[in-house]
């Protein structure tokens, strides 16, 4: 390698500041800053060094600094919106710093001009929020000059130019870096720098929101950021009583429970073979004999979850009260509490043969691996439901279904992976399989379960976290990241739900008089 080429070569690397750094740093400032004071001293670098090494970071090309951001943590609330620059930072002594405060102050950000475009100040500021998050701090507050202002100050308000540079209209060097590093305005505040001319001493009151920070930590029982699903594709098969039932619901139960899954999703009317022993009723008689045997399912079923520490979607069972006929799905969750959700639409073919009636309500319910929502088969196609339950955060939508044949089957597919991508959630779906050839309107089945995910980056390319063989008897176990969620929410290519026109349009639920 020529000599040429090795002093053309960068080194960069991210570090926290030394005190033997200080003569770059006061270069750098004093080129910067000639108008608003120059460069700390060295006994001032050394306090702020001192109060919170760790927010002191710097990058280096060939050892020599070249750019660096300081922050300290603070309990904002002593300070409050209205402050300036020199009442949170202690007259640059960094005195002000709190190790139990909840949020990270950004005190400065700087460029050697040799560097401007290599994009080194978005290296700097993914490593404040990356020590935010470490540090579980609430959020990053900065008070940003508006450089630019200096240029239309005689033709409109702080506010109306800050409106300019978010629309893109107006380039502020500092603001629209800002802007464009996921910081948002929260106000504009006056005297901030008295001696920053070119922003007529105001200044952005600036925040960029940890979206992982978690208020009271605990050492156990924190809210689970890995959960892992376990889906079993069911095959119908006979059953004499609802003992051989519950012999095979607890095998896949034990199953799943194996794999230390912290949920297990059964099929709609997976206790359909039990309808064999009413075979020579009316279809609407039979299916209301077989609800005869809902509440000692659920009581089983909910036994099963204590005993094997998993929380049970069951599946769907119909419910007759004596006037409605209705299909229900259980959550039995491992701590032994219950609740059900009704299947809201009815096909054609469930009203006329069966006389089956939609449910009234829906609901997220709240677990101890995230918040779940339920739309047992026919209700995942209407976009409406899913859109509600995702205003409640909901985190994993469970779709119980039975289908008989592909299209059926492709229609709840397809939606469920719709739910996923335009409600950021995971869905995971599962039907059964196999025939009960003596059963009436439930003869042949046709499914393949499957967990679906948001389509990003940061989720599987194809938005197919687990999908099982078709029409086999099996089941699928997957882990979900519901930390990803909460990233996709908030920082995602796209962003579904932050960025729905509500000024136009919403979804409400009506509710019932």
């Amino acid at each position: 390698m020529s000599k040429q080429r090795e002093e053309l070569e960068h080194r960069l690397r991210l570090r926290n500041i030394k005190l033997s750094d200080y003569d770059d740093i006061r270069d750098i400032m004093v080129s910067i800053y000639r108008n608003q004071g120059g460069a700390w001293t060295k006994a001032e670098l050394k306090n702020q060094l001192k109060a919170f090494p760790e927010g002191q970071i710097c990058i280096e090309d060939n050892g020599k600094v070249i750019a660096a951001a300081l922050s300290i943590v603070v309990d904002y609330a002593k300070f409050g919106d209205n402050h300036t620059y020199d009442q949170i930072t202690g007259f640059g002594k960094f005195d002000t710093h709190d190790d139990d405060g909840d949020t990270l102050y950004g005190t400065d950000v700087f460029v050697h001009s040799d560097y401007r475009g290599m994009r080194l100040g978005r290296r700097l500021y993914d490593a404040r929020k990356e020590l935010c998050e470490n540090l579980n701090l609430r959020s990053i507050i900065a008070g940003g000059r508006i450089p630019g202002y200096s240029k239309y100050a005689d033709e409109m308000t702080p506010r109306k130019y800050i409106d300019l540079v978010k629309n893109r209209e107006v380039f502020d060097p500092v603001l629209s870096f800002q802007l464009a590093n996921e910081f948002h305005v929260r106000k504009v505040i006056t005297k901030y720098l008295p001696s920053d001319l070119d922003s007529r001493a105001y200044a952005t009151l600036l925040e960029w929101i940890n979206i992982y920070y978690e208020k009271d930590e605990k050492l156990i029982g924190n809210k689970k950021s890995i959960v892992r699903l376990g889906l079993v594709q069911w095959k119908m098969r006979r059953f004499s009583n609802v003992d051989d039932l519950m012999q095979q619901v607890e095998f896949f139960v034990d199953t799943v429970s194996g794999y230390k899954s912290d949920f297990c999703l059964l099929p709609e009317f997976f206790n359909a073979p039990l309808l064999a022993a009413f075979n020579d009723m009316d279809a609407s008689e039979a299916i209301r004999n077989l609800a005869d045997y809902t509440d000692e399912i659920v009581g089983r079923m909910s036994e099963l979850a204590v005993s094997y520490n998993v929380n049970i979607v069951a599946g769907s069972m119909p419910e007759y009260d004596g006037k409605k006929l209705r299909n229900v799905s259980y959550l039995c969750r491992r701590d032994g509490t219950q609740d059900k959700q009704y299947k809201l639409h009815i096909t054609p073919d469930e009203a006329s043969y069966w006389g089956l009636q939609g449910g009234n309500g829906i609901h997220v319910f709240d677990t101890d691996a995230g918040r779940v929502g339920i739309l047992i088969c026919y209700d995942v196609e209407f976009p409406e439901l899913g859109r509600i339950l995702a205003e409640q955060e909901m985190d994993i939508l469970f779709v119980p279904f039975w289908t008989d044949t592909k299209n059926a089957f492709l229609r709840v597919n397809t939606c469920a992976r719709s739910r996923a991508i335009e409600n950021e959630c995971y869905v995971a779906i599962t039907g059964s399989v196999g025939n009960l050839p003596k059963v009436e309107n439930m003869d042949i089945q046709y499914s393949q379960a499957a967990i679906f995910s948001p389509s990003d980056f940061s989720f599987p390319h194809d938005a197919i976290v687990a999908q099982a063989s078709e029409n086999e008897e099996t089941i699928i176990v997957a882990d979900v990241d519901l930390d990803l969620l909460t990233k996709q929410r908030k920082a995602g290519s796209v962003r579904n739900l932050e960025q729905r026109r509500l000024d136009l349009y919403s979804v409400q639920w009506k509710q019932k008089k």
